[in-house]
């Protein structure tokens, strides 16, 4: 029986429940046909019908549409060590870091044809929190996560600008934000996780403790398995932030005095976008001090010596938790107007700083703001010394930029889309001659000399790492890498 003829409402119920899997016809059964192979009992279920299929078609970028044989709703971990197994064994495909879809994932790279996708939003519970850490399920929202610290006088060190992403799902890429330049990025913040290899194996690693699987899992892109939970370093935080905003028209005093900033530590949060100014581009500088009432910053020390336009200074104060959580109302008036749900063809690049000014000058002069879809255009730098994870690949140079096009395809044709990965891809070939990287959860067609080279000089690690904890590469094919 496929899995068109399962009645969605009857498994619901419960009244019909598919219970095997035959391996010659590559389809589910309702009952113990010739050849079938039972599925694993579960605390959770798996669901087959046509809306849930559908919806894990869909990811941030809604530009590639893989429909999967079933969905995964977890009800314990041991259920993913289970359906890992069973999948190794009967030859099918897993896509298991998908979180909610979301913004690390915008190219089908959560997405897997033909077989089982696993909604690690069904794992979401916060099992400990302490002054140190915070031991958390990896379907959990940083936001949740923030939620739950900020009483406590507690965050995580770095938080993305959109913190609706799940902890998993970040972990398995990265997760950049404007504390990067002090912290490094969320994967050089976890001290410990759970993962479930591509064997079905569940193994707790740490920089002590089975640290090959440790160092392979963070910015892993899903390749070696699937992290189930985390513990995740926890800070002291003030519980105000106080921000600042001004315009630049020199990109390379700009760039320049952001550098600086990083170096000199006076902010607690650096970053930077490019913006659209009479034709052409400028260039605002956001930093942001967080204080405690009665200790408010001293504005004139802080700013001295940077070279804005005085006339562009804005200075906002508010909490912690809401500068965090500053896109939430932008994004839910985006989720109204239906924009949010246009196609995102991003593209996120590591750039050295040896050849970042240029190479953005070059890319800004043939962008223009149809090309962004008044999507925003991300620049600010981070340090390499605070890098510690191996597979995370960035450009050899002491300070890395962060240039980040978030596009929307307006309007969301298909041709509009395919110009501008083509547009993307375009860009990376030009990041890859002046010796940057690509963060890879974006829009960009990949061959596997791209990933050979993306990985390189541990592209041979890398495949070691998968013979060792994926053998029979079952774990997210969206990624394309072998």
């Amino acid at each position: 029986m496929s899995s068109r003829t399962v009645s969605r409402r009857a498994l619901l119920q419960g009244a019909l429940v598919t219970v095997a899997f035959n391996p010659m016809t590559r389809s589910w059964a309702s009952t113990m046909e010739t050849g079938a192979v039972p599925l694993p009992r579960l605390d959770g279920e798996l669901r087959m019908d046509t809306e849930s299929r559908a919806a894990a078609t869909e990811d941030f970028g809604h530009i590639r549409h893989r429909m999967p044989w079933a969905v995964l709703i977890p009800g314990s971990v041991q259920d993913i060590v289970a359906m890992v197994r069973f999948a190794r064994h009967q030859g099918l495909k897993i896509a298991g870091a998908r979180g909610l879809g979301e913004s690390h994932s915008t190219f089908g790279q959560s997405q897997v044809e033909a077989g089982i996708v696993i909604d690690m939003s069904a794992l979401s519970s916060i099992h400990e929190i302490g002054e140190d850490s915070a031991w958390v399920d990896a379907g959990v929202r940083w936001h949740e996560l923030l939620q739950a610290t900020t009483p406590r006088g507690r965050s995580p060190p770095v938080l993305t600008d959109y913190i609706e992403l799940s902890i998993g799902g970040t972990l398995s890429a990265g997760g950049i934000g404007g504390q990067a330049f002090r912290w490094g990025l969320q994967v050089d913040n976890v001290m410990e996780m759970d993962v479930v290899t591509g064997q079905g194996e569940l193994v707790r690693c740490s920089r002590t403790h089975e640290r090959p699987l440790f160092d392979a899992v963070r910015s892993g892109l899903g390749q070696f398995g699937i992290i189930v939970r985390a513990r995740v370093r926890l800070v002291e935080v003030p519980p105000r932030a106080r921000t600042y905003t001004a315009r630049y028209n020199d990109l390379h005093r700009f760039m320049e005095d952001q550098r600086r900033l990083i170096e000199d530590g006076r902010f607690d949060y650096v970053e930077g976008s490019a913006v659209a100014s009479n034709g052409g581009w400028a260039y605002q500088l956001e930093v942001v001090k967080y204080f405690a009432p009665g200790a408010e910053p001293h504005d004139a020390r802080l700013l001295t010596g940077l070279g804005f336009e005085p006339a562009t200074l804005q200075v906002s104060d508010g909490s912690y938790f809401d500068f965090a959580n500053r896109l939430a109302p932008l994004i839910e008036f985006l989720k109204q107007l239906g924009v949010w749900g246009f196609p995102h063809p991003w593209l996120d690049m590591f750039v050295p700083a040896r050849a970042a000014e240029s190479f953005v000058q070059e890319v800004l002069s043939q962008t223009t703001e149809a090309d962004m879809g008044q999507g925003p255009i991300l620049l600010y730098p981070f340090r390499a010394s605070e890098l510690t994870t191996p597979f995370l690949r960035t450009p050899d140079d002491r300070h890395i930029f962060l240039f980040s096009m978030l596009r929307t395809a307006i309007p969301p044709t298909p041709e509009n889309v395919a110009a501008l990965v083509q547009k993307n891809r375009a860009i990376f070939d030009r990041l890859t001659a002046c010796g940057g990287k690509i963060y890879p959860v974006d829009a960009v067609p990949f061959t596997a000399a791209d990933w050979r080279r993306h990985f390189h000089p541990d592209w041979e690690r890398f495949e070691h790492a998968k013979r060792r904890h994926d053998p029979d590469h079952i774990l997210t094919p969206g990624q394309g890498i072998f």
